[in-house]
Formats: structure tokens, sequence, C-alpha cells
């Protein structure tokens, strides 16, 4: 089979590697589809924490099953090969403090498939454990569902943030994260959803996807301030932005990934005299189930979110063009023998 291999900082290989054996509760799959994201180009440039290389990219999959390994469906599962699955990509040592009083999703051996040390989903077939694995209905677009690991993401940023029925919310970000996070707002009570970004072509997805206040600039709303003010740019500019918009009382969330070594400026006088709501996002916890849910009965305009599809052959022409911004959600199609533009 062939697999996308990052051997080490910003070296890309097009590998043959054998078909792997699923382990003990493991499960083996081929992949459907998996997205392109800003963690794989961080993983790629050598700036995400743990990374070892070599390693396969690749952590927003939807698969088909295979093969089972031994044990699989001992207990709670009754998977069968030719099901349609997702698969969430993290997985932790369940052992350590963080672990065991909830916090999985920050554990100090939190391990990210195509992310840290454990290979992803950007070759023909891989395996993970069938504890990660998700049932898809059998009429669920398998394409369209590797937009569901973002989607468990986006549903954890809500899980922390204060959800109050009239609320008004600010996204920084018309990417797939600001996209999803604006999507699912108005499910989460909000009265309006603003967002912002100074790509129009990507205002005109947002627009497609139902995002009413769309603007280059904080500066054009009619609103001054919001309830809850969420970053998903990770840019440091952004953030400083975003921050001197929120109503007091409000929140702030920094759900995009900026750089280790950067920092932002803000007020702490404003934040301690508004009592002002910081708060982080990271990856998903307990969410992945009820993203495949939600996806199912259409949070998201999938359709409209996703614009290309490319072969392994094409990975660096895809990561080239997720550099540049252009497009909307790339994917890769490992067992595809064409790249296409899907809109």
């Amino acid at each position: 089979m062939r697999a996308i291999v990052f051997n080490s900082v910003g070296q890309i290989a097009l590998e043959e590697r054998p078909v792997p054996e699923p382990g003990y509760k493991e499960i083996l799959i081929e992949t459907a589809a998996v997205g392109i994201c800003g963690t794989d180009t961080t993983v790629l440039d050598g700036e995400f924490e743990g990374t070892v290389f070599p390693l396969v990219p690749g952590h927003e999959a939807t698969v088909k099953i295979v093969a089972l390994g031994e044990g699989v469906n001992d207990g709670v599962f009754d998977f069968k090969v030719g099901d349609h699955v997702a698969v969430n990509p993290s997985t932790t040592c369940g052992e350590c403090e963080l672990c065991l009083n909830g916090k999985q999703n920050l554990c100090a051996d939190w391990n990210g498939l195509g992310v840290v040390a454990s290979d992803g989903a950007c070759q023909q077939f891989f395996t993970a454990p069938s504890r990660n694995v998700y049932k898809l209905q059998p009429e669920t677009d398998l394409n369209e569902a590797a937009l569901i690991e973002p989607l468990a993401c986006s549903i954890r940023g809500w899980d922390l943030l204060p959800r109050e029925l009239g609320s008004h919310v600010l996204v920084y970000g018309a990417g797939t994260m600001g996209l999803m996070m604006a999507q699912l707002a108005p499910r989460m009570g909000a009265a309006s959803v603003t967002i912002i970004d100074i790509n129009e072509d990507r205002l005109k997805v947002a627009e497609e996807c139902g995002v009413e206040h769309r603007f280059t600039s904080a500066d054009d709303a009619a609103r001054e301030e919001w309830d809850v003010v969420i970053d998903a740019t990770g840019a440091i500019p952004a953030i400083e932005d975003a921050v001197t918009r929120i109503k007091p009382g409000g929140a702030f969330q920094a759900f995009g990934v900026a750089p280790a070594e950067e920092t932002a400026k803000f007020s702490p006088f404003r934040l301690y005299r508004g009592e002002l709501n910081f708060v982080g996002s990271m990856a998903v916890h307990n969410s992945f189930g009820r993203a495949v849910e939600m996806f199912e009965v259409g949070a998201l305009n999938a359709k409209a979110m996703l614009s290309h599809s490319f072969t392994l052959d094409d990975y660096s022409q895809a990561l080239d063009m997720f550099r540049a911004g252009t497009g909307r959600k790339l994917q890769i199609r490992p067992n595809d023998t064409e790249s296409r533009e899907l809109q």
C-alpha cells in the first residue's frame, strides 16, 4: 500500500509500506477521506509538542472496516467488516492524575493518530483501537463525514463556553473551525452570529453556511461588543482585537492554535473590571459520539465546506494550497486515482 510519510521536519515522502495487521482490540480500516488541518502543517514544521518522526499524518478520517483484530467484539461493540466508520484520533494513558480526574484531553501522554507518535490516515490502510471507532449510518456520505473529527473539537469548545438563550456571538476566522463554531452557535442559544475574516472568499462560504453577519473587520458590524467572542485563527493580531470586543460579563475563547512561543497583549484591568471569562479548548473530550449524532442530523452544511480532494500523489500540492488559504476544506482520498475540484 502507499502512504504519505513526514520523515523529519519539512520532509515529505510517498512510500510503499506493507498493509498492517490489526492487533488485539484493533481494527484494520481502509481510508475513504482525510481532511487537511492546520495541525498537519504545524507537525510538518516541527512546531507541535511531542511529535515523533517518521509519522504518517492525517487525523480527520472516515474509513471502511477491512478486518477485526482479536477481542474487538468481546465487549460492547458489534463491528462488522464493511461497516462505514469515523475515527477519533485521540488516545490517552488513562492512568495519570488528569485522566483519572476526567480531563483526558489534557493527558501529559496525549497522543493523536497522525499528530504525535502513532501513524494517521494519509495512507490506504491503517489500524485504530476499537474504542476510537464510531459507526456511521449507511446513508451517511463517507467523504463529507470526515468533518466529524473537527466537529467533535468544536463541540468540546462549546462545552466550555457559557450558553445563554439570546446571546450574541462573534467568531474570528471563517476557515473550517470558525465555520463550525458559527454554525453550532444558534443551536447553543445564540440570537445572532457574526463572523470576521479578511478573506472575502471565506466570507462567501460563511454565507452559504447560513452565517448572517459577515465582515472583514469587526469595526463594520452593527454591534460594538458581544457576549461570546471566539478566536478560531490563532493569529495574534486577531486575538488582540477579539479581546477588546467582549461585553462585560462575557467570555472569550482561544480556540485557534497560536504558535507556542507567541504572546498577546490585553488589559488585565478590563479582565478584572468586566468579570470576563477567558477559556481555552483542547482537541476532543467526550464529544466524538455527539459529533457523529450532530453531523448525521445536519448540523453542518458539509457540502458547502468542501472544495477539493487530492490523491496521495498530489499531497504536497494540497498542502501548498492549504498554506495559501485558497479553496475551502481540502481532503486527501488515498484510494482515489484522480484529484478533483468538488464545487
